[in-house]
């Protein structure tokens, strides 16, 4: 703590041989940054600029990818400095900032991910209705709601954490995430219900109504072989998006709840694949396997 400016410091201590790695390491995560920016930029550059792409399905696709955009911007630049600093530290108001934003943008993309299954339920199951249900304010509704009220519930965790009493000024990893909690003096049954609460609404409910919609597609495409291609090439990117999106976020907030005791290697490894395979993985999973998104990075680059 640095009591003359009356500013609280947290140190952070998951990275592995930085003074020794620091260049590799710099050099590495900035390529990948840079990567994860002009991908997904890319992509949704492609679904503004490209009438063809202006339906429910794609803006959804460039919402998500906005998504990736924010969160690697709200991670990547605090780890590029530490990977060239002295000492990896981060004031407490900056590391509840990037707490609030890591937890906002992760709720968020949960949301996106229900709102395109209940797309891709429509279109499929009931196609007469689609144009009837998914107009344009209900797409602005959809997005609305998915970016607001994440922010609204995680911004009470983050007061009721902001007036919390902290002891500890040590975090094992290399960001702030679940683990902010353990630095807390007292560890708040109020915060542990509400977080638990939130895991439930904002991640279980979503999954669960994700898998549902899924299924009833399934159902449909069964019985009408006209579907079966539709439903694969529509609904197999957001499933394996999901499915990789739920691994890391359990795994995460698992973190702080059970206080793993992990290797410090392994504890990096699974912090770096958190920050890096989701916000690559989806411009390429949406950029290789939906056909018009495709075609128009093939007229591009070729």
């Amino acid at each position: 703590m640095d009591y003359r400016l009356n500013v609280t410091y947290i140190a952070f201590g998951g990275h592995v041989e930085v003074h020794k790695y620091r260049y590799l390491y710099f050099v590495i995560m900035f390529t990948v940054y840079i990567l994860i920016i002009s991908s997904n930029l890319t992509i949704v550059c492609i679904i503004m600029i490209h009438k063809n792409l202006h339906e429910p399905m794609y803006i959804f696709i460039a919402a998500l990818l906005i998504n990736s955009v924010f969160f690697s911007t709200a991670i990547y630049p605090k780890l590029l400095v530490d990977f060239l600093s002295e000492k990896q530290i981060i004031s407490y108001p900056a590391c509840l900032f990037q707490w609030f934003s890591y937890y906002w943008l992760v709720v968020s993309d949960f949301f996106l991910l229900s709102i395109m299954a209940y797309d891709r339920y429509v279109s499929i199951c009931n196609p007469l209705q689609y144009t009837t249900i998914m107009q344009k304010h209900t797409v602005t509704i959809f997005l609305i709601f998915a970016w607001i009220l994440p922010a609204g519930f995680f911004l009470v965790v983050l007061l009721l954490s902001a007036k919390k009493e902290i002891c500890k000024y040590h975090l094992k990893g290399i960001l702030c995430n679940s683990t902010v909690l353990t630095l807390h003096c007292v560890r708040s049954t109020i915060l542990n219900v509400y977080g638990l609460f939130l895991f439930v609404f904002f991640v279980i409910l979503p999954v669960l109504f994700i898998l549902f919609t899924y299924s009833r597609i399934l159902v449909v495409s069964y019985r009408c072989r006209g579907v079966r291609r539709r439903a694969a090439q529509t609904c197999l990117p957001h499933l394996l998006v999901l499915i990789n999106f739920s691994c890391f976020t359990t795994y995460d907030v698992l973190l702080s709840r059970l206080e793993l005791n992990s290797s410090k290697i392994v504890s990096l490894i699974m912090a770096l694949q958190v920050v890096i395979y989701h916000p690559l993985f989806n411009p390429i999973i949406y950029g290789l396997k939906m056909r018009r998104i495709y075609d128009h990075l093939k007229k591009l680059f070729c």
